[in-house]
């Protein structure tokens, strides 16, 4: 009776072996949901932060703005135009927003944002933008902006619009 006690033991020590843990894949479940609520805070405060800033955009409020980019944001500018390359600061993205201000005579507006969009830490939003000049040039475009944020600031962006040709017509050289 001994022996039939000690197969059967072995039986099933060697069958729960083969099984996987239960507790082992609960824990792992665990670090799954962890790092699945770990990327949604993320998601969610990147989409935030960007929400604020396109509103502040719209708004033209300078103080939120300012708050929002880091002071070393890296914003690339698409386009053959006098607005267009690599700004390194703030401070030069504030520098070439205020001279598209002065080149369309503050009409400048971001309109609509029609779609955001969020992948980790970074956010691409669907924007449209119009503009106009005394001389009758109008701006009537679509971009889509994705911006990258960490520890709650912009710190990188990258514009691509739907029409260079009109951009860069727009604000010219």
């Amino acid at each position: 009776m001994k022996t039939k006690k000690n197969i059967t033991w072995m039986v099933l020590v060697a069958l729960f072996s083969l099984t996987e843990n239960p507790l082992a894949a609960q824990t792992e479940n665990n670090e799954f949901a962890f790092e699945q609520v770990k990327s949604n805070t993320m998601e969610n405060q990147a989409k935030l932060v960007v929400k604020e800033f396109l509103t502040a955009v719209q708004h033209g409020d300078h103080e939120t703005l300012g708050a929002l980019l880091h002071p070393e944001v890296e914003w690339s500018q698409p386009g053959n135009n006098r607005f267009s390359g690599i700004k390194q600061s703030s401070a030069e993205v504030f520098q070439m927003v205020g001279g598209m201000f002065k080149r369309s005579e503050n009409t400048l507006a971001l309109t609509h944002v029609k779609a955001i969009t969020v992948n980790g830490n970074e956010v691409a939003c669907l924007v449209h933008w119009e503009a106009a000049q005394p001389v009758g040039a109008t701006l009537n475009v679509d971009n889509i902006d994705v911006y990258t944020v960490e520890n709650g600031k912009i710190v990188k962006v990258n514009v691509f619009s739907a029409d260079l040709a009109q951009e860069d017509h727009f604000w010219g050289k």
